[in-house]
């Protein structure tokens, strides 16, 4: 029987997790590990919403933007957390994650990209970060499948990537085996108060659930609780993407690792199939798949490898991710006491997610690992 199908007539909990994506996910895992009870609400099955989208690349040297570093310094701590994060979990499901560390190769198609891409390599180089410019016969040599028309890269080898989706299925399993309960189908509709303290949340399945603390996690629609007094709604807007599913039948990805350009990316799975993205465009809450997207990501996929022609189409999707002002994601106290932020990660939630769940579960338990 699926876990969220056996309820306990528990309603009395340490910690209550609103939203079932990878960083809920996760918080609930850490939490549970230091003794709390915990529950997980969420509207919709996992894996949903901006997690059955993602790509799962965990690129933070390749994705160093100017001006952040604080989101570079928090992406190369959770990077450094996946090789034991994801091993811990496998190890105690059973249930593979597709990590894989094949490094990432960031390729300048013309002139202007790469001095473009120089700039950042410079900026990497100036910070320490592992990553090599390569002249085009050099990246080649390690892709193949590369177009012969490219100005340089950038070789970043300790780069690494995830499937979502896998990593969402051994979250469930672990939490079930931690005897967590996962209530899906349910969504939060009114917040509890003791006086000035959130102390729980009523759900439409007619439910009231009791917890100390209440953990906020619903990414692009944080910013849209509406069971949360104005004030408590954290400054989280949706960011649109759309995103591909490519698979190479009975062959091997055109690309043994991830591979990116300016304008996309690909991210090669171990059994064949390959994921290319992804638009990023502010249309609200908007999640239509449209021809203009579709053509803009094979485009520029076949730009940068020729091969992806040959690829069945097998999926094009769009999902919401949660940005923020800054582009800094929300973790902490929210100013109501008992509710704590776990959202706004915008492009890096399955990144983020162990040192998320590290310092969510510290804050809820006190206990530090």
């Amino acid at each position: 029987m699926p876990a969220e199908a056996i309820l306990s007539k528990q309603r009395s909990y340490d910690a209550i997790i609103v939203g079932g994506g990878i960083i809920g996910l996760s918080c609930a895992w850490r939490t549970a590990q230091r003794g709390a009870r915990v529950v997980v609400i969420d509207k919709a099955r996992p894996p949903a919403g901006a997690t059955r989208v993602a790509a799962g690349m965990l690129a933070p040297v390749g994705e160093l933007t100017f001006g952040e570093p604080e989101l570079l310094a928090m992406t190369i701590v959770a990077a450094e957390l996946y090789p034991d994060f994801v091993a811990e979990l496998e190890a105690t499901t059973g249930v593979q994650t597709g990590y894989a560390q094949h490094g990432a190769l960031h390729i300048a198609l013309d002139r202007d990209e790469g001095e473009e891409l120089r700039r950042v390599h410079d900026l990497q180089r100036s910070l320490g970060l592992d990553a090599e410019w390569l002249p085009p016969r050099r990246c080649r040599e390690l892709e193949p499948g590369l177009t012969p028309s490219l100005n340089g890269g950038v070789h970043v080898p300790g780069e690494a990537a995830v499937d979502p989706r896998a990593l969402t299925e051994a979250l469930l399993s672990a939490l079930a085996a931690k005897g967590v309960e996962l209530r899906f189908g349910a969504a939060a509709t009114e917040a509890v108060f003791e006086g000035e303290r959130i102390a729980g949340v009523r759900t439409d399945a007619g439910e009231e659930l009791r917890a100390a603390s209440v953990v906020l996690a619903s990414g692009a629609w944080s910013g849209q609780a509406e069971w949360l007094p104005s004030d408590a709604r954290p400054e989280v807007r949706p960011v649109k993407g759309q995103i591909l599913e490519l698979r190479a039948g009975k062959e091997a990805p055109p690309c043994e690792r991830i591979v990116s350009s300016e304008r996309v990316y690909l991210v090669p799975r171990a059994d064949g199939r390959l994921i290319v993205g992804a638009t990023v465009e502010e249309q609200g809450f908007d999640t239509t798949v449209t021809a203009g997207g579709i053509h803009e990501l094979l485009r520029e996929a076949y730009r940068l490898v020729p091969d992806v022609a040959e690829m069945e189409l097998v999926e094009a999707i769009a999902g919401l991710r949660p940005g923020t002002p800054d582009n800094l994601p929300l973790i902490g106290p929210s100013g109501i006491e008992g509710l704590i932020w776990a959202t706004g990660h915008y492009r890096n939630g399955i990144l983020l997610a162990p040192l998320t769940a590290e310092r969510v579960a510290e804050m809820l338990t006190g206990v530090a690992v």
